[in-house]
């Protein structure tokens, strides 16, 4: 075993966090389908559900409508982030006592590499024949349980992806280390959507093409990749070969795509529907702060800058308006807020309230060469650490922190 490919890396994932949370709060909710989100008529989706609800074919992410159609029984919550942030904020507490480098993916999930720690925590073989992290990981689980009362699965491998992997096969409350050497072999029978980044369209494309399992995507000739995945094919490859990097890194996609002129195909975009249709001004420029803030922040993940910058604003009767202007190549969100504002003064010629307002990126470029404003690219990249380590809401714009 080469030392870049122990099983090194750990990703946590707190399960069924919003739920878990909810049920310490009202203990007879324990063992019931709860499905948080919302209440039946609202509009909104699914933000978090329990396993019991689940068998019904609920899901993260299904508007309340489809799910209270599949599951009229279950108890509706309102979603309370402000709730639930201290409970992760505990997590993130117990996980830097056993890591030196903890990565916050999202409130309920996060990395860790125990690189340079072999030594600390080799201790005699446990039943795995795992010397060295994973009885450390399934002590941090517990710990959090014991602590919190919170379940958490974690998977252990040597590479971020793979980790990523690992932890989804061991919910609920499980943890799961691949052994190095082992990564082909779990990753092959796995679907390929199991395969972090391989989306939808991506799914729907490997499959005209007879591709279903991870197996037998990493046995594909890379050339028909490249029609799937573009530029990103060599990184699909490897990924489901298992043979990520060790490193955390920062967020990136697992693919894009290019035109002939070599600009990215696709967008970024974040939409917010409004559980009551809104008409104050203060609620409204709070939203498109907070929106432009979101896409850009993507896109520095992504390493890309934006062309054109379109603005969404769906009326309370459903009438839809888009308005797009197309400016220097940008990824920061006092440039693009400017440009949102004045999307939205052209846009907003109906005095009725507002459903909807949502924000995109297009017309993507890789970004090639150092910005002239190298202060404003370093306060990025010092906010983007922030976010990194403690969470996307640990730095906000102002106004976008008040958003309704």
């Amino acid at each position: 075993m080469t030392p870049d490919r122990q099983p090194r890396v750990c990703c946590l994932d707190l399960d069924t966090f919003f739920v878990s949370v909810e049920r310490l709060l009202d203990p007879a909710l324990e063992g019931q389908p709860v499905i948080v989100g919302g209440r039946p008529g609202q509009r909104g989706v699914v933000t978090a559900c329990s396993y019991e609800v689940r068998r019904f074919g609920v899901r993260s992410g299904m508007s309340l409508t489809d799910a209270y159609r599949l599951a009229p029984h279950a108890i509706y919550l309102p979603t309370r982030h402000g709730v639930y942030e201290p409970y992760a904020k505990q997590v993130r507490a117990i996980a830097a006592r056993y890591a030196p480098e903890v990565q916050i993916a999202s409130i309920d999930e996060m990395y860790m590499s125990f690189a340079g720690c072999e030594r600390l925590y080799r201790l005699a073989p446990d039943e795995t024949g795992d010397q060295t992290i994973g009885r450390v990981v399934r002590e941090m689980t517990a710990t959090i349980r014991r602590e919190l009362g919170l379940p958490a699965s974690a998977g252990i491998a040597s590479s971020k992806t793979m980790a990523k992997v690992a932890s989804g096969l061991a919910k609920p409350a499980g943890v799961v280390l691949v052994p190095a050497g082992r990564e082909a072999e779990t990753l092959a029978p796995l679907p390929v959507r199991k395969l972090p980044g391989v989306g939808p369209v991506a799914e729907a494309k490997l499959a005209e093409a007879g591709i279903e399992t991870l197996g037998q995507l990493a046995r594909t000739p890379i050339a028909e990749l490249r029609r799937v995945f573009g530029a990103w094919a060599e990184s699909v490859l490897r990924n489901a070969r298992g043979d990520g990097h060790s490193e955390l890194g920062r967020e990136r996609p697992a693919f894009q795509e290019y035109d002939t002129d070599g600009a990215v195909i696709g967008s970024i975009s974040n939409e917010r529907t409004f559980r009551e249709d809104v008409r104050d001004p203060e609620v409204v420029a709070s939203m498109l702060c907070a929106l432009s803030e979101r896409v850009c922040w993507r896109a520095r993940r992504r390493g890309v800058k934006a062309r054109t910058i379109t603005l969404k604003l769906r009326y309370a009767d459903f009438q839809t308006i888009s308005r797009s202007r197309t400016i220097l190549p940008t990824d920061a969100e006092q440039e693009v807020h400017a440009v949102v504002r004045g999307l939205y003064r052209e846009a907003r010629q109906r005095s009725l309230r507002i459903r909807l307002l949502g924000v995109a990126l297009s017309n993507l470029e890789i970004v090639r060469q150092l910005s002239l404003l190298p202060t404003l690219e370093a306060l990025h990249e010092t906010v983007d650490d922030i976010r990194d380590r403690y969470g996307y809401d640990s730095v906000r714009l102002a106004l976008g922190a008040n958003r309704g």
